[in-house]
């Protein structure tokens, strides 16, 4: 094991030239960043859900009520044991052929059928108010952490100077501030790596644990190689969207219409503005030639620049998506989605029967879906939830 690891943590790798993990050993002047600080990270991964949940249940769902969030979830089907093994064992979206069976061998019309196979499927959703306190909780926790950047970095140098990022490496001291902010951070995406297992499912899951995954690696891997100013200001960039983000969330949630179209819009350009504007030309142009110009060429540089650049690829997804819906706000007066992140996969649903011999009860589209295929959070007026 000591051989793996000490393959793994090559110097020449890891390092520029003429630096050693010698040179980032905590000394009695100077902290550095230390590989075993990161151990921290698990059990504060652990106490930021505990806190989750207690903050989910005391705080956000007592705001909810008092706001009329709707407690309640979907309504349910009504038993029926030969639908129940259709819908758990073979399909969950029968086809005409399927319908018209079931149609004879229960007796029922075929509209029953399609209306019993729609409340099933929406069973599975999760209730409004469970939505708003997932959001509440985040919002809170992206305020409170941006915020604490914030007030960081306006003391700091590399703020308005990103050569500052490389001055003197390696021997940056370790800050107690930088520790902190970046050991919160890291705790904060690894209880979202596990938790976003029991979240409400979305359908961008892939592209957000991919995104989870690579914001962990840069984290661990900037810390141990004392790369960290940089890292400051990739954390505080990130955290400034995912604010008015969940903050629209939850004024849809709300049924303000009107405040959640503003939100969201207000999202729209700060998260253009930030991920396809601010990101390239601040972030990833130190990283890619102000680190080469200071300290050389090294293979870890393009394993840091590689992940840098996978999420600038992230950003222009979301941001395709994000602008296809403000196009849509702007051109029909009102958000009819969100592309990003809110609605579980399970809720995007398409009738089988042609529209022609629907019912309208039938073929009303779900509020929380669309045509263009968008994860979306805002529900069109036009748009009508499932009975």
């Amino acid at each position: 094991m000591a051989g793996i690891l000490a393959w793994f943590w090559n110097e020449r790798f890891w390092l520029p030239h003429n630096v050693t993990w010698a040179d980032l050993q905590s000394t009695e002047e100077a902290a550095f960043p230390q590989a075993e600080d990161l151990y921290l990270a698990f059990p504060l991964a652990f106490c930021i859900f505990m806190i989750r949940l207690l903050f989910e249940r005391f705080i956000a769902k007592p705001c909810a009520l008092g706001l009329k969030v709707q407690a309640n979830g979907p309504q349910k089907a009504q038993p029926n044991a030969i639908l129940e093994k259709v819908f758990t064992a073979i399909t969950k979206h029968p086809d005409e052929k399927r319908l018209e069976g079931l149609s004879k061998q229960l007796d029922w019309d075929v509209r029953s059928i399609q209306r019993w196979f729609r409340q099933r499927r929406n069973q599975e959703k999760p209730s409004t108010l469970r939505k708003f306190c997932e959001s509440m909780w985040r919002f809170t926790f992206y305020l409170y952490i941006f915020t604490y950047g914030v007030r960081f970095l306006k003391k700091t140098p590399w703020l308005w100077n990103t050569r500052q990022c490389w001055s003197g490496y390696p021997y940056q001291p370790l800050m107690p501030d930088l520790h902190y902010y970046y050991i919160v951070e890291l705790s904060f995406y690894w209880s979202l790596m596990f938790s976003q297992f029991i979240d409400v499912k979305r359908k961008d899951f892939g592209i957000m644990f991919t995104h989870h995954i690579v914001t962990v690696t840069l984290i661990t891997f900037s810390y141990v190689t004392n790369l960290t100013r940089a890292g400051t200001l990739i954390l505080c960039l990130h955290d400034a969207a995912d604010i008015v983000l969940e903050a629209a969330k939850m004024a849809n949630y709300c049924k303000c219409q009107k405040l959640s179209d503003l939100l969201f819009l207000t999202f729209a350009v700060v998260f253009i503005v930030s991920r396809l504007g601010i990101y390239p030309l601040w972030i990833l142009n130190t990283t890619l030639f102000e680190l080469y110009e200071a300290l050389g060429n090294f293979p870890a540089l393009w394993v840091f620049n590689v992940l840098l650049i996978v999420l600038q690829i992230l950003h222009c997804f979301w941001s395709y998506l994000i602008i296809k819906a403000a196009y849509k706000a702007i051109s029909k007066g009102k958000v009819a989605k969100d592309a990003r992140s809110d609605v579980e996969s399970s809720s995007d649903e398409e009738e089988t029967v042609p529209r022609s011999k629907a019912p309208h009860s039938a073929i009303a589209t779900n509020g929380t879906s669309g045509a263009n295929g968008t994860n979306g959070y805002l529900t069109g007026a036009t748009c009508s939830e499932e009975h």
